[in-house]
């Protein structure tokens, strides 16, 4: 029969019998059959041990050593001494000879030439067409990551043995058992102990006979032809790895255990030992080429587990279906170069250290390891591809069900919880600050929940402050106001690494939290965080979402009424929003609410009370003196209170020592203090955007802008009250310029209630031509108004874009 007509004849025995494995099918040439050196069976026959095959002959020339190659293995049977034929093509016919029959000659500089002409994309094209064809699984499907646990507990032994050449390894610190035995490694070894043993007989006697490294790969193939691609590499693998740990085994007992010491000088194992030094680099080819192997084959079993672990992919997904086209030849490269590794250490065993590789040699065995790593790379690709895109469906599914569960009624809050906070079932998702200790999520059924959003750099004032306000609520647990909890969740950036660094900056901002926070933040899923980034408007500035009982979201942002009000904002809802602020006036308590404990205390006593700041030390000196004159002169109590700038830096830090020294006024004892205060006052101006009130009709509104506008001066400015609702303004040089000339107005004044009108007046009264104003306002909320008037004149302001360093 020719030889193109056995794809046809294969077929058809494969329909009648298709249970059948596809027996190995060489189309060569005919081959002149070797014969067996006839010799009678008393007589024994001193032989040779082997050498490679040199390039010029086929030939087995006989060495010094006597001793033959059959003895590599003490489980080999003796079998005839063979010599070919010079003009003979031996790989060919080898692959002919029953799997008994070891022809005791080895290949080197023969098989490397053999190996270049593999490389190249059409030669791979042309050999996978022939792998494809001998791929026949019959069904079964096995979980190998039991055997490959095995594999690369005997390849890790026997590696880190071969580099020290018998010193003492390292601990092995996670065994194979511990994994094996929890994958059921007992009923898959049940299974394929007997392919692993023939597959290793068929390795050593093939390898054995100098064979062409492809011939012996395709034979394998054929054997192996009714797994699937993953068993296949791995019942190749499991193959090699039996003779590789078996001779380190030998090479690590026979110094101290009999039997072994038997067995290793039978094998002459002791002289390999001796001359380690000259196979070292050998050893060390083989070591690499393993390790090189053990990746591809992780990758090809996990390419294979990518459907079963998740239901957002398909085998028949294009992704999928372009990937898997580059596994065979990954199965390939992978058991020729066990091929390779097996040849390599029969070599060793068999001529010990008159085995000397060649360059030649040495660079295709290179070349192997490079073309192995090469196809690990592009599978990784495409399996990172398959992840993305696998994970990028899974975020998505997840975006939408989370939208859709906050807009479904619940009978608690459960539900929502545990969406936003990942938490399997043998977990605490939860750090308690108080105790310092993991909670359930059930800690927080059927309670207010204040979701506290912010990545790692929240900073040192929200803190305080936000701690400030738990104390006092935790201080009187039964009233309504302090019916909630907080829980900090921390949105990192996923794609940076999770160093050490970042490890401590979030355990200190955990620890410095008295409330509740998610115990790590790769605890929040990527689509959380998107749902957090889309629909609640997070954009890395700290943000406070409120849930009620039944998890419905009841404000997207409270930390504006939690910065104004404090707890008695209480339950954090718009409509409570509106309702505090129908109540609210423009007085000085609103303004400065506690900021210091003595402003109540003035407000009681009915004293004037001064609010200042800015950072023109000079200024702050001669305003001071001339107000405590006029309040002298006038004969009214007034309390003068510094608050600074709105980033306090060192500039105010030194005005606040310089005020203590010259007993200028009083200060407040710490900056976060005077942070507050201007932060306060943005989240007043947050809070009155969204609800929409204009500038013209919300007198609020108006003062609120007004005192942002003084901050963004360069200039000091003033506000003077007496009790909660009289009060006058100015910037630093309309005020100072008003009250250094209060000789002109003091008869208008009428007393004992009319200074801070009066004074109100006269700052109406005053026209300074060349003035300038500026209003930097909050912009992080997208709410940018319209119009807006000057704080001064009551004109419209022109609108410009300003970008400001927080440096001094």
């Amino acid at each position: 029969m020719a030889s193109e007509d056995v794809p046809t004849r294969d077929k058809q025995l494969q329909s009648i019998h298709p249970s059948q494995p596809i027996q190995p099918r060489l189309q060569l040439e005919p081959l002149q059959q070797l014969q067996p050196v006839t010799r009678p069976t008393n007589e024994i026959v001193p032989t040779t041990r082997a050498q490679p095959l040199s390039q010029a002959s086929n030939e087995i020339v006989p060495t010094t050593r006597d001793q033959p190659l059959t003895t590599t293995h003490s489980h080999l049977r003796e079998v005839p001494v063979v010599r070919s034929h010079p003009t003979t093509n031996v790989p060919g016919n080898l692959m002919n000879q029953p799997t008994n029959a070891i022809v005791p000659s080895s290949r080197s500089s023969q098989l490397m030439r053999g190996e270049r002409h593999m490389f190249s994309t059409s030669d791979d094209t042309a050999i996978m067409k022939k792998i494809q064809y001998t791929h026949a699984p019959d069904g079964r499907e096995f979980d190998v990551k039991p055997l490959l646990l095995i594999i690369q507990d005997i390849m890790y032994h026997a590696t880190t043995t071969s580099h020290a050449m018998g010193a003492q390894s390292q601990d092995h610190i996670n065994t194979w058992e511990e994994k094996a035995i929890h994958n059921g490694y007992s009923e898959i070894l049940e299974l394929l102990a007997y392919p692993i043993k023939k597959t290793n007989n068929e390795l050593i006697c093939k390898c054995s006979g100098g064979g062409d490294a492809h011939m012996i790969t395709m034979a394998l193939f054929h054997s192996l032809s009714s797994y699937t691609w993953e068993a296949k590499a791995t019942i190749a693998f499991a193959a090699f790895a039996v003779s590789y740990g078996e001779f380190w085994l030998v090479a690590q007992l026979y110094t101290t255990n009999p039997l072994a010491k038997s067995v290793a000088v039978l094998e002459d194992i002791p002289e390999i030992m001796e001359h380690a030094e000259a196979l070292k680099q050998k050893f060390e080819a083989v070591n690499n080429l393993s390790k090189a192997m053990l990746d591809v084959t992780e990758c090809i079993i996990k390419f294979k587990e990518l459907p079963s672990q998740s239901m957002y992919i398909s085998p028949e997904s294009p992704e999928m279906v372009s990937a898997a086209a580059h596994i065979p030849t990954a199965v390939y490269w992978t058991i020729r170069n066990i091929v390779t590794c097996s040849t390599t250490l029969l070599n060793i065993i068999s001529l010990g250290h008159e085995y000397v590789a060649s360059a030649a040699e040495a660079r295709e065995l290179n070349s192997l390891a490079h073309k192995l790593a090469n196809i690990k790379e592009h599978l990784e690709t495409q399996m990172a591809l398959i992840n993305q895109k696998t994970e990028e469906r899974r975020q998505n599914d997840v975006f939408l069900a989370l939208i859709q569960l906050l807009q479904t009624p619940h009978i608690d809050n459960m539900k929502i919880l545990r969406a936003l906070i990942y938490a399997k079932e043998d977990q605490l998702p939860l750090y308690d600050g108080t105790h310092k200790s993991r909670s359930s999520l059930d800690i927080l059924r059927r309670k207010h929940v204040l979701l506290l959003i912010s990545d790692l750099d929240m900073s040192h004032e929200e803190l305080l402050i936000l701690h400030k306000i738990d104390t006092e609520s935790r201080q009187q647990p039964t009233r309504i106001e302090s019916q909630y909890k907080v829980v900090w969740l921390p949105i990192v950036d996923r794609l940076s690494p999770w160093q050490d660094a970042k490890k401590k900056q979030f355990e200190l901002v955990q620890n410095s939290m008295p409330w509740y926070s998610v115990a790590h933040p790769m605890m929040i899923d990527p689509a959380v965080i998107r749902f957090i980034k889309e629909i609640w408007g997070f954009n890395n500035k700290t943000q406070l979402v409120v849930l009620d009982p039944l998890g419905k979201e009841s404000n997207r942002n409270a930390l504006h009424m939690m910065w104004i009000w404090g707890s008695l904002a209480f339950p954090f809802t718009k409509a409570k929003e509106e309702a505090l602020w129908r109540e609210e006036t423009w007085r000085i308590e609103l303004l400065a609410d506690s900021i210091d404990q003595n402003l109540f205390l003035w407000v009681k006593e009915n004293k004037y009370i001064c609010l200042y700041g800015g950072e023109d030390i000079e200024w702050i000196r001669k305003f001071t003196t001339t107000a405590r004159a006029v309040a002298n002169a006038a004969r009214i109590p007034l309390e003068m209170l510094y608050v600074g700038k709105s980033d306090p830096k060192e500039r105010v830090r030194r005005n606040n020592s310089i005020i203590q020294v010259e007993k200028l006024s009083h200060t407040l004892p710490d900056l976060t203090l005077i942070w507050f205060f201007w932060a306060r006052l943005e989240s007043m101006w947050h809070s009155k955007m969204q609800h929409g009130m204009t500038i013209e009709n919300d007198p609020i509104r108006q003062e609120i802008m007004t005192m942002l506008s003084f901050d963004g001066s360069d200039q000091g400015w003033a506000v003077f009250s007496r009790g909660s609702h009289e009060m006058a303004k100015g910037n630093g040089d309309r005020i100072f310029q008003c009250l250094r000339e209060y000789d002109r107005w003091k008869d208008k004044v009428v007393y004992p209630d009319g200074f801070v009108t009066t004074l109100n007046e006269q700052l109406h009264e005053l026209h300074i031509p060349l003035h300038c104003s500026r209003l930097i306002l909050p912009g992080t909320s997208g709410q940018i108004p319209e119009k807006v008037v000057c704080a001064e004149c009551r004109r419209p302001v022109e609108k410009f874009i300003m970008y400001r360093c927080c440096n001094e």
